[in-house]
């Protein structure tokens, strides 16, 4: 699991979701251990022996750096929704300038947005790394996969460190769509029956992963 947290660390960093020292991941281990990505650390160069293990309520368990600055967001997920396994967070661009303008990413635009994701709500400018942070997620985490952190980045979360991924890129390319379509002066929705039916197609999947 160390490894696959650098390597997904990597791949942000390559596709330019990461400068310098950005972002944080982790993985709930068990109802316990938490292990997430130190403070201060290049994602895109990390090492297996630096991930830090924490339990649940942030106690620092197991490495020699310290967790993330905003480790309290990735507890408030986990507390949330115990069916979550992973958090992944970042600075990637046309998300984060969606954030800053203060401009929500509609859900009803994608197909694989609807099926994959679902809403991906705008919430309230928090500072980082305090407790206002995961205050800010707490009127949409029963509902949603990934935030609009406001004038801050990207989190998406998943049933696994995959999906949790997955749906970062997903996000992101789908924001450099709308982005695309904005300029060229049109953003048209869905049908809104197709819509409806994607969502239950959505629930659907979501009932797969928690029986």
């Amino acid at each position: 699991m160390k490894k696959e947290i650098c390597d997904i660390g990597k791949l942000l960093y390559e596709n330019g979701m990461l400068a310098g020292s950005d972002g944080n991941i982790s993985v709930k281990l068990d109802d316990d251990r938490i292990m997430i990505t130190p403070s201060g650390v290049a994602k895109g160069r990390m090492s297996p022996d630096e991930m830090v293990i924490v339990d649940i309520n942030g106690k620092h368990l197991q490495g020699n750096k310290k967790a993330s600055s905003e480790m309290l967001m990735h507890l408030a997920v986990y507390k949330a929704r115990p069916e979550i396994k992973s958090c992944v967070h970042s600075h990637a661009p046309y998300s984060t300038a969606f954030a800053a303008a203060g401009i929500e990413l509609k859900e009803d635009i994608l197909p694989e947005v609807v099926l994959f994701i679902g809403g991906i709500p705008l919430t309230d400018y928090a500072p980082p790394g305090t407790d206002a942070l995961p205050k800010s997620l707490e009127p949409y985490l029963a509902d949603s996969n990934a935030f609009l952190l406001r004038n801050h980045g990207l989190l998406t979360i998943g049933h696994d460190l995959t999906e949790a991924f997955n749906r970062h890129e997903t996000v992101e390319h789908f924001a450099n769509i709308v982005h695309l379509a904005r300029q060229l002066g049109n953003v048209n929705s869905i049908p809104s029956d197709d819509f409806k039916r994607l969502e239950k197609m959505r629930a659907k999947l979501d009932d797969a992963w928690n029986s």
